[in-house]
């Protein structure tokens, strides 16, 4: 596991000693004051007189003799709901109420707002600062009353945010269209949607000495293996940063302590994938302010799957799945192929081929493997210009940019039409690959295997691909094979790698990832046609 060194940590911490000398206060359980102008000045001051930090002081209660102060920061609240849950019910509903003579600790004023005054049902009690200030910068309402070191802090969180909309990234032909927001909240509830069932756990920490995101664990509980979840729980409390602001750093935090280009937690966009994997037995990450869930452990065949593969008939999605693994194949290994055989092994080609080839490279002063590190090279900076340009002009520089410049260098006698063709396939067939992250693995693997190409022919290419077997073997993610299970290999789990069987083939779990409850369905068989039995 990658984590902070000590080093940094030491650094982090002086740079962040006057910020927390100025806090202190809320590291510490201080108690409410009981008077209610000292909470206010104490909010202001520790705050910074802050314009969204809304305070509104009422009186309530019968002649109106007791002062109430309520609190809430602006935009992270569902306005309209405190008009008419508090401020209503407190200055209405509350004024036949006789303060005076409900004295008593049972009869108090905090007992009858809790019991027939709020209409509320996220209704906490608070009695330090530390909890008020959580609490009030996390979107809740915070009612104080005047005389008393007790008060509630009433969930009421809303505000604007994205909603649900449809996923960007992992598009389907079939399927729900609906994917994550930024609210952390409406995406545990599209999960809930997806899977109706009391063993469908949440877990809540807050991760971020200065930011305390809430980041939340998904799992089911039957299915889960239980040291999976510890696992989780312990590289997530070890996390000792400033601010969690996106998945991507819990994803760094917390991935196995290995070197490599290969992505080893899955991450999406779509309730179904999410849903679908927590019923395979493994964990869901949530990060407040991210459209994205991490899923652990990940495999590297889970890398190949998308959520259209368990919507289709099976025989199509077998052969979705044949071409997403050639089209990694050749997304690694084409210009490298290209480069080794026109370089090292002209015997390995067609005579009129291989004729063709070299009147096409007679004007072209480069070696392959220079033309195609020229032609690599420019390719990835028009995807990169392509992502970060506004979208109604990113595509068209891309398809453009790419034309010309490839027409024209084949017109100056800078690169071969061959080349050209071989780049063009090879970046075709990375888009094939479903995964994004794995994309970037195959780009960045590219342009070592062409280098080696280069250098030592075939036999660079096949020793490097024996390293980057071992390599991957070699990975964990959360203590599960990375190849699994095709190293170790595992015959039964082998209906959903490479082949996908029909849904009635799919009658047991992964067994690496769930030990328990490995049975998905009682009949492993498809049901008997009635009309056969006759």
């Amino acid at each position: 596991m990658r984590f902070l060194n000590k080093s940094f940590k030491n650094r982090r911490e002086q740079s962040l000693s006057s910020l927390n000398n100025q806090n202190e206060d809320l590291t510490q359980k201080d108690e409410l004051n009981a008077s209610l102008s000292q909470n206010i000045k104490k909010v202001k001051e520790t705050l910074g007189n802050s314009d969204d930090i809304i305070i509104r002081e009422v009186r309530v209660g019968k002649e109106r003799k007791l002062k109430a102060g309520i609190f809430y920061t602006e935009g992270l609240i569902d306005a309209p709901s405190i008009q008419n849950f508090i401020l209503e019910s407190l200055m209405f509903h509350m004024q036949d109420i006789d303060i005076d003579k409900n004295v008593s600790f049972k009869d108090s004023p905090l007992q009858v707002l809790k019991e027939s005054v709020l209409a509320v049902g996220d209704l906490k009690e608070l009695t330090d600062y530390k909890n008020f200030f959580n609490l009030l910068l996390a979107g809740n309402v915070i009612l104080l009353l005047d005389g008393y070191t007790q008060g509630f802090a009433i969930g009421m969180q809303g505000g604007k945010d994205r909603g649900v909309s449809e996923a960007t990234s992992e598009n389907t032909v079939r399927g729900p269209k609906e994917a994550y927001s930024e609210s952390l909240r409406t995406n545990t509830a599209l999960l809930r949607r997806k899977i109706n069932n009391q063993n469908l756990w949440f877990e809540n920490k807050k991760i971020g000495t200065v930011t305390k995101t809430n980041v939340t664990i998904a799992y089911i509980k039957d299915i889960v293996n239980d040291k999976v979840v510890e696992e989780v729980r312990q590289r997530l409390d070890r996390i000792d940063i400033d601010g969690i602001l996106e998945t991507g750093y819990v994803e760094e935090l917390i991935q196995d302590e290995t070197f490599t280009p290969f992505p080893t937690i899955f991450n999406t966009e779509r309730p179904d994938v999410t849903a679908a994997n927590l019923l395979e037995g493994r964990v869901a990450i949530f990060v407040d302010g991210s459209p994205h869930a991490l899923i652990v452990p990940s495999l590297f065949v889970q890398f190949f799957q998308t959520a259209d593969d368990y919507y289709q008939r099976a025989d199509i999605v077998t052969l979705l799945r044949i071409l997403r693994y050639i089209g990694f194949v050749i997304a690694l290994l084409g210009p490298s192929l290209y480069i080794a055989i026109t370089t090292f092994h002209q015997e390995m080609l067609p005579t009129p081929l291989l004729i063709n080839l070299a009147a096409q490279r007679e004007g072209v002063p480069f070696p392959a493997f220079i033309e195609a590190l020229m032609m690599e090279v420019t390719f990835e900076i028009l995807r990169e210009a392509g992502v970060r340009m506004p979208r109604t002009i990113g595509q068209a520089v891309s398809i453009v940019g790419t034309l010309v410049i490839g027409t024209a260098a084949v017109d100056a006698g800078i690169v071969s039409a061959a080349m050209v063709i071989v780049v063009a396939i090879t970046a075709i067939s990375s888009f094939v690959v479903s995964s994004f992250n794995l994309s970037i693995s195959v780009r960045m693997l590219r342009f070592v295997f062409m280098g080696l190409a280069a250098s030592f022919g075939l036999f660079g290419i096949i020793v490097s691909l024996i390293a980057l077997s071992l390599h991957l073997c070699s990975l964990r993610s959360f203590g599960i094979p990375y190849m699994s299970p095709l190293a170790p290999f595992n015959m039964e789990d082998q209906k959903d790698v490479m082949f996908r069987f029909p849904h009635w083939g799919l009658f047991s779990r992964p067994r690496l990832i769930s030990q328990k409850n490995v049975k998905r369905e009682d009949t492993p068989l498809p049901k008997p046609d009635p009309r056969k039995q006759k």
